[in-house]
């Protein structure tokens, strides 16, 4: 089953359509066989429900391909900070997506992963 005709099995009624929402958890990815970016996510939002700004969460995707391990995950701030600027736009609606961001840092590093995290903000 496609993942539209498993989502139009149940259609959920709006009860408070006023009431503003963040989506305090969504992923973005692009893979060969499976894709969800940006208006997929705003074909969700946009469902009767009051959805201003929704909360990337990590999912290893958009990884950088090349440079050391620990900062490979830095790419997927980049590109979510790049979705985040094209939602900003306005041009896509009134949804604030990727408002924050919820990144992927190595603790295992110790006192490196100080370097990861910045490179995260800084991203």
């Amino acid at each position: 089953m496609e993942r539209k005709e498993w989502l139009d099995q149940v259609i959920e009624e709006t009860l408070e359509p006023d009431l503003r929402i963040c989506d305090p958890h969504h992923h973005l990815w692009d893979y060969p066989e499976s894709r969800y970016l940006l208006d997929d996510l705003l074909e969700d939002t946009n469902s009767g429900h009051n959805v201003v700004s929704t909360v990337f969460m990590e999912c290893g995707a958009m990884y950088r391909a090349t440079g050391p391990e620990a900062f490979k995950p830095v790419g997927e701030t980049e590109f979510v900070n790049g979705v985040a600027a094209m939602s900003a736009s306005g041009l896509y609606g009134e949804t604030n997506a990727c408002a924050s961001i919820i990144g992927f840092a190595d603790l295992s590093l110790g006192t490196a992963v100080g370097d990861v995290l910045d490179a995260h903000m800084a991203a």
